[in-house]
């Protein structure tokens, strides 16, 4: 739930800037990650990128959305006094334990929307905008105006290594 609302507070100005006019926040395409025995869903814990190698240490989750998410709502929150999740969607986390992968040196990382400039009227949702993973390892230890991990991300494994990474729009 503390990862939920540190990403809710940031949401709430990239919508609130898409209704001004002359916004440049793209009309919402969102597309499921397409999901295979190759691909989990989890929080990224740590990610290290460096001369020896990389990895990312990460938190597995189950990520639901659409009918599976009102399915798994009413499981896990029988009292909660709605019919299903708010947003179409619902993760669940029953087990916090940490799992570490190695990076490929080539990993393709997806991005929705991420910090570019330092300035919040930049925050646009730019549609699996792809980046390097050296991008990524930079921006995602920045947390001043966006907080890459209190998103979820869906990592595609390969003979032992992650080679992709893609994060989840939340809406």
């Amino acid at each position: 739930m503390k990862k939920l609302i540190a990403v809710m507070i940031p949401l709430f100005f990239i919508v609130t800037m898409s209704l001004t006019p002359g916004s440049r926040a793209a009309e919402p395409e969102y597309k499921p990650v397409p999901q295979d025995s190759s691909t989990i869903s989890v929080y990224i814990d740590q990610l290290h990128i460096g001369k020896d190698g990389n990895e990312i240490i990460v938190d597995p989750i189950q990520w639901y959305e659409g009918k599976e998410a009102e399915v798994a709502f009413q499981e896990h929150e029988p009292d909660a006094g709605i019919d299903g999740p708010p947003d179409g969607y619902y993760i669940v986390n029953d087990d916090e334990q940490l799992t570490h992968y190695p990076l490929a040196k080539d990993a393709e990382v997806l991005m929705q929307i991420y910090d570019h400039s330092g300035n919040i009227e930049d925050l646009d949702i730019h549609w699996n905008e792809l980046i390097s993973l050296a991008k990524f390892g930079e921006i995602f230890s920045q947390s001043d105006l966006i907080d890459l991990s209190q998103f979820p991300y869906h990592i595609t494994i390969k003979n032992g290594q992650v080679v992709r990474i893609v994060q989840q729009y939340i809406p």
